[in-house]
């Protein structure tokens, strides 16, 4: 059993931008195929810049706030309640292109 209390966590950087600050949940070997389970903010105008992930799903769920991921060149909104699902080798980019907190929760996980 593994109990985490999510304010009680220390700031990370997210790797794409060392300025965006997460807090991470379960890091990776906690759970089979887990690379990590983090809450991300983004604040205005911040971007994780274009990357892929070889062998990586990943998963962003919007807690609070709008924003834009763009994959493989397309954009597609981000509000409250939506939920996308990165497949590995797609390139994407998170940006936070409003005037408030993007608030969201990343899971990735390894492809079997």
């Amino acid at each position: 059993m593994k109990l985490t209390t999510l304010n009680q966590l220390p700031e990370q950087s997210v790797s794409h931008n060392p300025e965006i600050k997460k807090r991470v949940m379960l890091t990776p070997h906690e759970l089979p195929n887990i690379t990590n389970f983090s809450q991300a903010i983004f604040t205005p105008g911040q971007t994780a810049l274009a990357h892929a992930h070889e062998t990586m799903y990943e998963v962003f769920y919007i807690e609070s706030g709008e924003g834009t991921i763009r994959i493989n060149g397309e954009d597609y909104p981000l509000t409250q309640g939506t939920c996308v699902v990165v497949e590995p080798k797609e390139i994407h980019e998170v940006i936070n292109d409003s005037q408030n907190n993007l608030v969201m929760t990343v899971l990735g996980v390894i492809s079997p």
